[in-house]
Parts: C-alpha cells; structure tokens; sequence
C-alpha cells in the first residue's frame, strides 16, 4: 500500500498515524476562540488543524436560508450558516497564527470557491466531507490542484465509494471511514471496515470519529487507521451542532498520548525475549528445570 505526503508527514502503512483535530465550525464565528483550539491541538501533540469553508450561497438554496431557525446570531438557517463563516481577513490571523505555532492546517471546501479561496493559503491538503463524497464537479476541481486528498466516506455506499475514487483516481488519496452520526452511536461505529476498506481500495485507510469517548478511536488505529481525525471543543456544553461529538482539550490529548502508546507497543510481530526480561528468569524460573 502506498503512503501520502502531507507537509513533511508521511502518512500510510508502517507511519505514525497522523492525527488531525478538527475545529470546523466549532469556533462559533469567534476568532479568538478558533486561536484557543488551535493552541489546544498544539499542546495535544496533533499533526494538523482542520476548518471548513463555505460559499454560503452557493452551497445552500435561498428557500434553506430563509427558513426560520433560532440561534445567537439571527433568527433564520442562513444567519447562522454566515455568522459560521471566517472570511478573508479571519483566515488571514488563523493563517499567521498558525505558522507562529507551528501546525499545519487545511479544510474542507464545499464548492469549487472554496477550494480556490484555500488555494492562495498553500494549504498541504484538501479534506472532502462525507457530504460532498457525490459531487463530481467539487472532486474533479479539487483534483486539479494537485494536492493529496482525504475523503470521508461517511453516510455513503460502497458504490458511490467506488465512484469518487474513480472520479479521483488513487494517486495521493486517503479515505476516512466514518458514520455521519452527531454523536455516533458505538454500534454505529463499525470499525471493522477501515481493514475491509483497505484491501477493496488499496489506498491508506483513516478514520473520522464522531463519537463521544476515546477508547474506539484508539483501536481505530489499532485496527489499522492511519490518520485519525476527531472534532475539539473547549466545553462540549457549548452551543453549537458539533460540539457534543467533539473531544475537550483533556479528551484529545489522551487521544494523541494512548494512539502514540500504541505505536509504542505493537512492536514487529516477533517473539523474542528481552534482555530486561534475563535477570527475572533467572530469579523466577525453576532450578535445574528442562529447557
């Protein structure tokens, strides 16, 4: 199986998993809060922020905006899809902010703007949500960036699965398994398709998590993931539709210290005894006993 460079990481077979801690929309439209998470994901030890970005018009219909809806910044759908929004100047500070830290970032574009507007941010990778998994046009424009791609095939069947990497092709292309649950069920989560994926595809197998705890994103990667993507928060009470399947700033970095444990630990498949383990059979082992 091939590995896929983003930035100077690797990621694939026999690489540590790259582990990405998404903000998206959790940031509430608050820049300073987005610089908070992002400092969060630094201390956890992530390899990569990620944000999503939306032409708001282009991705949903006038009839979608204007459907009422409460919350803090108006009183319809498309007060707060806008107010969600970081525009120019907001993606300019997270940028600056970003490489004064040191952490990569990237998004996820939903429209063909989207992707364009990312662009001038040389951004290492695009992300394809699970949503935009069936929009050829979107793929196909993201392809032409020549950027590594990773796909999330949440709420999708193995055909339309099939379709997309067809669209795509599987030159630097990772797929993320996922279930688009917020929060995910645990007997919704079905972790034994990130090793089926990988052998259909062919391509490194990661896994996006929705899901409230830390155990099973951790055997996500056990199981064979080689990048975990997980939503943070600074208070998972927060309003916002993300945030309760989101990990806080204690979550993650548990997340980041038990898959890095893991590597530790799952060594080369070769039994062999230790040399620290040589003075305990000499204590332990029966006098004159036969070998």
């Amino acid at each position: 199986m091939s590995t896929v460079r983003i930035g100077d990481k690797l990621v694939g077979d026999d690489q540590a998993c790259y582990i990405v801690a998404e903000i998206g929309i959790n940031h509430n439209g608050d820049i300073d809060l987005a610089k908070r998470l992002i400092s969060v994901a630094v201390a956890a030890g992530c390899d990569a922020v990620k944000f999503q970005k939306r032409t708001v018009e282009v991705v949903y219909t006038s009839e979608e905006l204007a459907k009422p809806r409460e919350n803090p910044f108006g009183a319809t759908n498309g007060d707060l899809k806008r107010a969600l929004e970081f525009g120019q100047e907001d993606y300019e500070e997270i940028d600056a902010f970003c490489r004064s830290v040191k952490m990569p970032w990237f998004g996820s574009p939903w429209d063909e703007g989207s992707v364009d507007f990312l662009e001038q941010f040389n951004v290492p990778v695009h992300k394809i949500a699970s949503a935009s998994l069936t929009d050829d046009h979107l793929l196909q424009h993201i392809r032409t960036t020549g950027k590594p791609i990773i796909l999330s095939t949440g709420m999708s069947t193995y055909a339309e699965i099939d379709h997309a990497v067809d669209v795509l092709g599987k030159e630097d292309l990772i797929l993320l398994h996922a279930t688009s649950t917020y929060p995910a069920n645990y007997d919704e989560l079905n972790l034994r398709a990130i090793p089926t994926m990988a052998k259909r595809y062919g391509v490194p197998i990661g896994y996006s998590g929705h899901e409230t705890g830390i155990p099973t994103s951790v055997c996500a990667a056990a199981l064979g993931a080689c990048s975990v993507e997980r939503h943070i928060t600074m208070d998972r009470a927060m309003w916002g539709s993300d945030q309760a399947a989101s990990l806080e700033p204690n979550g993650i970095s548990r997340l980041v210290r038990d898959i890095r444990l893991w590597e530790q630990s799952k060594g080369d498949g070769i039994k062999r005894v230790y040399e620290r383990e040589v003075p305990i059979i000499k204590k332990l082992r029966r006098v004159g006993a036969a070998v």
